[in-house]
């Protein structure tokens, strides 16, 4: 009974009918261009004929990629008329499409190797890293467009923060800083308004790109969120004269730990949660001595002095919506994102240069905005308004 039974070669009849498959796709193909050339032509070949537009010249070869691999197109040259095939223009649009899928994977996050895996499973032949690095240029030049554009409409509050990354400068490998911000527009929207190389978070560096958000359309700042930096502070006045800082809490508690024993962190941290969970800045400002005090009784008197020092600076929200103060007391939204920036770039290590670096970053921003982050309400801006209309309303924890 077994000597009946057929062993086919699965592999094999794969190859030899894919093989079919291709040769068939090919020749059909070649029949309609000859045909769209005798219709251009408007004559059969060798045929003499008063209506005849113009005269075959031969053909020249083209490779053209498949859903069922690699064929070669003998595409038929003209004379008299331009050979103008719906075949080709079937696949420039295809091209153009596998080309914003690939930058598309890339810039979501998909590694280089991965991206050539992707594409020899999907149409049989790798891309190779060059081609991506093309394609990335082509995409650099719309990021660069998007992180230019010009700002319409105002942002009341702006969070700041610099992401660092490795690069390369002169033959050494050094940090440099992409100073990042992020909006929230009138209609209570997250945007991502502005990311620039900053080398080092210091003063000019800031006040340059305080300059350029400026200089784009960013106005009505109330409200700047960001971790403490001598150069923001700086510059904040200069550039936004009405606009008030707001220093991270979470970046405030970390500075305090740092000269707080580990087996105390617990105790120091809920005595700090305390201060900033008053009705008011009055009674926070209060809090905060009676803190201070205990610190000092505690034998820690460093960590005493950084809150007397800081405090007062980490309580601006509170002169703003109490609905608004879990989001504008810390500069989370933005660590979130810088987060996810480190996560993309980690696998990289170090960028050949600053531009390399931004252009990247951007290209995440721009990635992420596109989401549903960007279009999610953040906060509803209606009890601002009121605010201004009267400042004691929506100032009172209720």
């Amino acid at each position: 009974m077994s000597d009946n039974i057929i062993q086919l070669n699965e592999d094999l009849i794969k190859h030899d009918l894919k093989n079919l498959v291709r040769s068939s796709v090919e020749e059909t193909l070649n029949a309609l261009l000859d045909k769209e050339a005798d219709e251009l032509v408007n004559a059969q070949k060798y045929e003499r004929s008063s209506n005849r537009q113009g005269y075959r010249s031969g053909h020249y070869k083209r490779n053209f990629q498949t859903t069922s691999g690699e064929v070669e197109l003998n595409v038929p040259k003209l004379k008299g008329v331009p050979f103008e095939t719906a075949i080709i223009e079937r696949y420039r649009r295809r091209e153009s499409s596998v080309e914003e899928a690939l930058i598309e994977m890339y810039l979501a996050g998909v590694s280089v190797r991965r991206v050539e895996d992707i594409t020899e499973a999907l149409w049989g032949t790798k891309v190779s890293p060059g081609t991506i690095s093309n394609l990335n240029k082509k995409a650099y030049e719309h990021i660069e467009t998007w992180r230019s554009r010009p700002l319409s409409g105002t942002y009341p509050y702006v969070y700041v923060d610099g992401v660092y990354l490795k690069r390369s400068w002169g033959g050494e490998i050094q940090n440099a800083s992409i100073l990042v911000a992020i909006g929230v527009s009138m209609d209570g929207c997250r945007e991502i308004i502005g990311a620039a190389e900053g080398m080092k978070e210091d003063k000019e560096s800031w006040r340059s790109f305080f300059v350029w958000l400026k200089k784009r359309g960013l106005t009505g700042v109330r409200l700047i969120i960001g971790d403490k930096s001598l150069g923001m502070l700086e510059t904040i006045p200069e550039v936004f004269p009405d606009a008030h800082y707001q220093r991270c809490t979470v970046h405030f508690y970390r500075n305090i730990f740092s000269v707080i024993p580990r087996n105390k962190m617990k105790a120091v941290s809920m005595m700090l949660k305390a201060i900033h969970g008053q009705e008011s800045k009055a009674t926070a400002l209060e809090k905060a001595q009676q803190v201070a005090a205990k610190l000092i009784e505690m034998k820690l008197s460093k960590a005493a002095k950084k809150l007397q020092d800081g405090i007062e600076e980490t309580l601006t929200y509170m002169d703003f919506p109490t609905q608004h103060w879990t989001r504008i007391r810390t500069n989370n939204t933005i660590e979130r994102l810088n987060r996810e920036i480190k996560r993309r770039t980690k696998a990289i290590g170090a960028f050949p240069d600053g531009q390399s670096a931004l252009m990247l970053v951007c290209a995440r921003l721009r990635h992420v905005a596109g989401t549903v982050w960007g279009t999610r309400c953040y906060m509803n801006m209606d009890h601002l308004n009121h605010l201004a209309d009267d400042p004691l309303s929506d100032n009172i924890a209720g």
